[in-house]
């Protein structure tokens, strides 16, 4: 099984210029020989058959994705709109400003299958694309964001991946993005 990098996971996952929250200590070059060296500590099912997670144990010293929302914390929150490419819409989306998460313990990574990367229009020379990465304290998946589960809802045309929206599953991420919020350095 060979696992390649996307172009899209690799303009969120190492930006020019590199950021606090993003992965830390390694190329991404050096991140995709890890992921295909290495076996994952643990494999989680993703939200779709095309879609799978490999949790590896933290390498490097990338904080943790989210931060709890508490009343000590809760004015340094931030909101925009903003796209994650040019092709997209921009969309509401919230963070902090001005914390500092623990390093994370795993960090989980999402791979599609070269079938719906193809399919999105973004074929690859491999298996499994990277389209993501969590860090997290526990071996874990985050509920994704409901924004996120929206645009899939939408369609490849807007950025999604045509998966119908699950109720029950919107339901667990706004329950957990209610009380929980990505950060930025």
């Amino acid at each position: 099984m060979s696992i390649i990098l996307t172009p899209f996971a690799r303009t969120r996952l190492f930006p020019r210029p590199p950021r606090a929250n993003t992965i830390q200590d390694c190329t991404p070059e050096e991140f995709e020989q890890r992921l295909n060296d290495e076996p994952p500590f643990k494999v989680l099912p993703g939200y779709a058959p095309f879609c799978r997670l490999h949790v590896h144990r933290n390498w490097t010293s990338t904080r943790c994705l989210t931060v709890p929302i508490t009343d000590a914390n809760r004015h340094l929150l931030r909101s925009a709109y903003e796209a994650r490419s040019r092709e997209e819409l921009p969309v509401l989306v919230r963070w902090f400003e001005g914390v500092e998460p623990p390093v994370a313990d795993y960090l989980v990574v999402i791979l599609y299958s070269a079938g719906q990367l193809a399919k999105e229009g973004s074929p690859i020379d491999g298996d499994w694309g990277v389209v993501g990465c969590i860090y997290t304290a526990e071996p874990e998946e985050i509920p994704m964001a409901p924004i996120t589960m929206m645009r899939n809802a939408l369609g490849v045309e807007e950025g999604g991946s045509g998966v119908p929206l699950d109720r029950d599953a919107y339901r667990k991420a706004v329950a957990f993005w209610e009380n929980n919020a990505n950060w930025r350095g």
